[in-house]
């Protein structure tokens, strides 16, 4: 096996990955000034736009102190493994009808699998800084992504029961005019030739926009955004499972947070919205679809793919900006009510449902 391309693939994703949290950082900060209105970074080069860079530059020079007490192997490796969960998912996303990352069949329980160890990263780093607050931290952020995590699995997995694939790929490819079956909108019409935002699949099935709203909800939890930013809760609490970091490890910890706000988004993107398919449809002699996908297997294709599951997943970071600068902060016993009392029990309504409609569609079939 060449590792020579496994290993420039791997590089690209890294300073993608990299410039990406620098943009966002920049945008966050520009949209929560307009938000609250006032003007964000304006000092450091024009508009403000060397701020980011001048801080991950002053995080990375600055001293990393590991504390005398700490368990300084458990210390040391917390921040990587966190980053590592995040960024191993990115293998199994496809980007378009060509570039399919590692094609697994089954690619959605590998990126669920693989992004939950980032729990083990958590624990290790609040035990690992032999801090009483740190450790009350990492209980906080555990006992959420684990309440988070199971609404957001039963809504995947309403969705991947209507495909009946854990492929990625196929399950992006089911959602345009390039399906190898018949895309069905309510189960009835045939509209493969239209495609669109009629053929993605909270549009073909309609209990899935629910779905997807809970999943959206749950994503936020799970990458500890507000209103569900307790465990770091900075004006109410002294941080959280990072506190004793600092420097690069605490560089490594800020990246892994926006990385997974990326790659929830690129999730979502796949499962419920239509995935590299362009949202357009052909209208009559208008073949909007048409003009904006690209035949899979040309330049054009994997073009258009990686635009617009990029687009996907850039709104729905923004739209995570957006909500944290909106809602207030939930309390810890609100936002466990919310994941136990209501997303879990619509997620598993849904789940029926979904048994339901693909019970229907073979009976019809």
């Amino acid at each position: 096996m060449d590792l020579l391309p496994l290993i420039l693939r791997i590089v690209i994703c890294l300073v993608f990955i990299a410039v990406y949290a620098l943009v966002a950082v920049y945008a966050e900060r520009k949209v929560s000034a307009f938000i609250q209105n006032r003007l964000g970074p304006m000092e450091t080069g024009p508009l403000g736009l060397f701020q980011t860079a001048a801080d991950i530059l002053k995080l990375l020079l600055k001293e990393g102190i590991i504390p005398k007490d700490a368990d300084k192997i458990l210390f040391v490796a917390a921040p990587i493994v966190i980053f590592v969960s995040v960024f191993a998912g990115l293998a199994a996303i496809p980007f378009g009808p060509d570039n399919t990352g590692a094609l697994l069949n089954v690619g959605l329980l590998f990126i669920m699998a693989i992004v939950s160890v980032d729990v083990i990263g958590l624990l290790m780093a609040g035990w690992g800084s032999n801090n009483k607050y740190a450790l009350l931290g990492a209980l906080r952020s555990v006992s959420q992504i684990l309440s988070y995590e199971i609404p957001a699995g039963i809504t995947l997995l309403a969705a991947v029961m209507m495909y009946g694939t854990l492929n990625l790929h196929e399950i992006s490819l089911a959602q345009g005019t390039y399906s190898p079956e018949p895309v069905l909108f309510l189960g009835i019409w045939d509209v493969t030739s239209i495609g669109g935002v009629v053929s993605w699949a909270i549009f073909r099935y309609p209990h899935l926009i629910v779905a997807y709203l809970i999943y959206f909800i749950a994503s936020l939890a799970e990458c500890n955004r507000a209103p569900f930013d307790i465990p770091e809760a900075e004006s109410e609490l002294v941080s959280g499972f990072h506190l004793e970091y600092s420097g690069f490890r605490f560089a490594i910890i800020f990246l892994a947070e926006y990385a997974n706000m990326f790659l929830v988004g690129l999730l979502a993107a796949l499962v419920f919205l239509g995935g590299w398919n362009t949202p357009l449809p052909n209208l009559g002699s208008f073949a909007l679809a048409d003009w904006t996908s690209g035949e899979p297997g040309t330049f054009a294709g994997a073009a258009w793919g990686t635009l617009w599951i990029l687009l996907k997943a850039f709104a729905a970071v923004l739209a995570h900006m957006w909500i944290r600068w909106t809602l207030p902060r939930l309390r810890v016993d609100q936002l466990l009510k919310m994941s136990w009392k209501v997303l879990t029990p619509l997620a598993f309504l849904l789940f029926m449902i979904s048994g339901i409609v693909k019970l229907l569609e073979v009976y019809q079939g």
